[in-house]
């Protein structure tokens, strides 16, 4: 059948799970409609008919080179839902964050360059929320604006005199706007940072949902240093049954961790694409794992610099990958053998 998205699940689950249907070892296969759509460009004239559209489908599938078939149980199902949410509201706080830098910009032009301290520090937010105009802060008393910062921060500062300094004279530098202005942007400010933590609270809620469900499914993926239960839940809900690849390089195309060859007689390009198709999410996921990873690993933090330092272009988004599409190999054999992970065994194979 063709996914169609929420549509396509429930029919595709109840097929799945029919007694009848199993009696014959029936598969069930979600096709993506675009696969659909090319291989009936092969005919030359056809209508469109329900009847027609069914016998596409079923050509397509005695074609062969099928799609993984739908394995999920009602745990894996559940907890998927909730590492897609999780991945969504992470897009939507860094696209906040963008329009929010964007806004302060216009506030505080000389900020970015002058505060060493994170913008998106609570301190530093709940100062801009406060709505000081830029002269009321450069015309603040040291002392006032550190015993600020020191109530706002909790005495998290080492420095408070040098961090009150900083922000005055990005006050200071920064261009000034209108009254009419300032104060849109005022209320933009304040709109975007409730806005973030809000979505940061709604993070917080699904990493416990995440932790409390998958107690339930037995995984070794959070035996690798630096892959907690969000990023071990993220990959094992995409892959759910590792045994429906045939190999390591079977998932890392699944995932979309594969590149395309750009080649021309002794010419290679450097700079080449990973391929279009794949797991958004569990691609989102491996990289992420891999990021964190690369912290905590000697194998994989040297593996990282190495591609850091190979790279001609994109060095850290290059070596990244490269670090994902080697944690793939890891993923594959923990899963596989289900085995804890051993640092001292290479993964290289």
């Amino acid at each position: 059948m063709e996914s169609t998205s929420v549509y396509s699940w429930h029919p595709a689950i109840f097929f799945n799970e029919d007694e009848a249907l199993k009696e014959f070892n029936t598969k069930v296969y979600t096709i993506n409609p675009k696969l659909i759509k090319k291989f009936k460009d092969a005919y030359v004239v056809l209508d469109k008919t329900d009847d027609i559209d069914a016998f596409i489908i079923a050509d397509r599938l005695r074609f062969g080179r099928l799609p993984l078939s739908i394995i999920k149980t009602e745990q894996y199902m559940a907890l998927q839902r909730l590492t897609r949410m999780r991945f969504r509201l992470i897009q939507n706080l860094t696209r906040e964050k963008k329009y929010f830098l964007q806004n302060l910009f216009f506030k505080c032009s000389a900020f970015s360059t002058e505060v060493e301290t994170s913008t998106f520090d609570s301190t530093i937010m709940d100062l801009l929320l406060e709505r000081y105009s830029l002269d009321e802060i450069s015309s603040m008393n040291i002392e006032s604006l550190a015993d600020y910062l020191r109530e706002k921060s909790k005495n998290r500062y080492s420095e408070l005199e040098k961090v009150a300094k900083c922000i005055q004279k990005a006050a200071r530098s920064s261009y000034r706007l209108s009254k009419c202005v300032k104060y849109s942007i005022n209320i933009l400010l304040g709109t975007s940072i409730e806005s973030i933590r809000s979505i940061k609270n709604q993070i917080k809620q699904l990493d416990k949902s995440i932790a409390k469900i998958l107690e339930g499914i037995s995984n070794t993926l959070q035996s690798i240093s630096g892959i907690g239960h969000v990023y071990s839940a993220g990959i094992i809900t995409e892959i759910c049954d590792i045994n429906r690849f045939k190999d390591q390089a079977s998932l890392a195309k699944y995932a979309g961790l594969t590149w395309s060859k750009h080649e021309s007689g002794k010419f290679k390009a450097d700079d080449t694409n990973t391929i279009r198709s794949g797991n958004t999410y569990l691609r989102y996921y491996l990289v992420e794992a891999a990021n964190s990873v690369k912290m905590y690993d000697t194998e994989f933090s040297d593996y990282y610099y190495k591609k850091y330092h190979e790279a001609l272009k994109h060095k850290h988004k290059r070596a990244l990958v490269l670090t994902a599409r080697k944690l793939v190999r890891l993923v594959d054999v923990l899963l596989r053998r289900d085995q804890i992970y051993s640092p001292q065994r290479k993964v290289n194979r």
